[in-house]
């Protein structure tokens, strides 16, 4: 079976080769005309997108075109701005080399491996293959397997858009996936948790490939006493449940200034109560988890701290409720690994220094969060962490704009994309210097004698 699938990599990453050598692909309006086409795929193809995720992580419609089918503002960014990102920029030039012209140029990398996750199965494959577009790269796409339908829909949506040769999926499990990751790629970005991460960055090592690695954490959520609670309430909830917490940038636990403990416990019990009625299991709004693996992951953290909400598990259903855990310790299971699932911790804090401690101590997160009105309780937490990216009194939303880069730092990721990101990703940015036969200068020809004051004054 592994000889199989390597010869198929083998064969289809010739065919992309090939292709990629006539140079159709660094044509800006090549480039435009595939984005437009990716993009009435997607319009095209939602309704079996929606329906295969919900067959896959029993997502409601309604989060699945904002999250999945949301892509298409991705394309659209592309196309207004691919043509300006696509120029070479000019370079001012020393004395040193007079005359000539510094020129900055975008060129493809050639043909690049994307590899995306289970949990936001379209979105989180499509938005790195924008970029890949955009840049003038054929691209293999790998989605996962723990997503099966999803898998099936993208490479269906792939099969009828494109030239295999051009940009083609290779669906299947862990053999599928060695066997690409054995090949020399010009690119592999890869979305995941970080032990894969490794394994695909030990790959990519062996090659010398480049890689994006777009991993996870355990993101905070630093909450201060100067807030709107029933607003905080809301966001929070909405950002850790939807997808029933299987977002690498949902926040991960609250730190919260004892003084507001009490009001915000409250009020987030409200809101869940508001957002799926008095029993979620049957809330047509309300997800489940991917696989039964990660259901007993998940359901085993539910150990640590006191219930405050929730806590109901159904195994048979892969159900866990939208949960709240209170009274919990750094020390305690929950605290030790990204939950990836919908249970939130609570934590409380005296000084946002004595919480800010917490959270340098640990690896660098891929997002983190600050609910206060006073900007300099936000400017402190900015200049004394360090993660991903930062989203002020809301959560999530920061990944939504096209203009922020978003990627990981340390052990969250490396590298990032969206928007003009992504371009850049997929780019080598060749440096070429112009020079002319005009006022060719001696100074640097032998013999050297009284050529050195010269020299010296021009680069002191």
């Amino acid at each position: 079976m592994v000889q199989l699938v390597s010869h198929d990599v083998e064969t289809l990453l010739d065919r992309q080769r090939t292709f990629f050598a006539t140079g159709v692909t660094r044509a800006v309006a090549f480039r435009l005309a595939q984005l437009k086409k990716l993009k009435q795929a997607v319009k095209t193809h939602q309704a079996d997108l929606s329906e295969a995720i919900q067959k896959d992580l029993g997502r409601p419609v309604f989060e699945s075109h904002v999250f999945e089918i949301g892509v298409l503002l991705e394309i659209d960014y592309a196309i207004q701005h691919v043509q300006r990102w696509a120029k070479p920029k000019r370079v001012f030039t020393s004395l040193m080399q007079f005359p000539s012209i510094g020129q900055v140029v975008p060129e493809p990398l050639g043909v690049v491996l994307i590899i995306g996750p289970w949990n936001y199965p379209v979105q989180l494959l499509l938005s790195p293959l924008v970029g890949a577009i955009a840049a003038g790269n054929c691209a293999v796409l790998k989605p996962s397997e723990l997503a099966p339908h999803t898998s099936r829909a993208i490479a269906t949506l792939i099969a009828a858009t494109f030239d295999p040769a051009y940009i083609s999926v290779m669906e299947g499990g862990v053999d599928t996936s060695q066997a690409l990751l054995a090949n020399p790629w010009d690119h592999i970005f890869f979305t995941g948790g970080a032990e894969i991460g490794k394994l695909v960055m030990q790959a990519a090592a062996q090659h010398l490939t480049p890689v994006t690695l777009e991993l996870g954490g355990k993101s905070p959520c630093f909450v201060d006493a100067n807030i709107d609670v029933k607003k905080a309430a809301q966001r929070i909830v909405w950002g850790k449940f939807v997808n029933a917490g299987q977002t690498c940038v949902a926040p991960d636990y609250l730190l919260v200034d004892r003084r507001v403990k009490p009001a915000l416990l409250e009020a987030i019990r409200t809101t869940v109560h508001e957002f799926y009625g008095d029993d979620p299991a049957t809330s047509p709004d309300y997800g489940r988890m991917v696989s039964d693996r990660h259901f007993q992951r998940v359901a085993k953290l539910l150990s640590s701290g006191t219930t405050w909400v929730g806590g109901e598990t159904n195994a048979s259903d892969r159900y866990i409720a939208p949960t709240v855990l209170d009274q919990v310790a750094f020390d305690e299971p929950v605290m030790q690994e990204e939950i990836f699932g919908p249970i939130l911790p609570v934590l409380d804090y005296d000084t946002v220094d004595q919480a800010i401690a917490q959270v340098t101590q640990r690896t660098k997160p891929l997002a983190l969060y600050v609910f206060s009105r006073d900007r300099a309780y936000q400017q402190h937490i900015l200049d004394r962490t360090s993660s991903g990216g930062v989203c002020i009194n809301d959560v999530i939303l920061h990944i939504a704009e096209s203009g922020l880069p978003f990627g990981g730092v340390g052990s969250s990721g490396m590298g990032s994309y969206h928007g003009k990101a992504s371009f850049d990703t997929f780019s080598h940015f060749k440096s070429v210097l112009h020079r002319f036969f005009r006022f060719d200068l001696d100074w640097r020809y032998a013999p050297y004698a009284k050529k050195l004051g010269f020299v010296q004054k021009l680069i002191k």
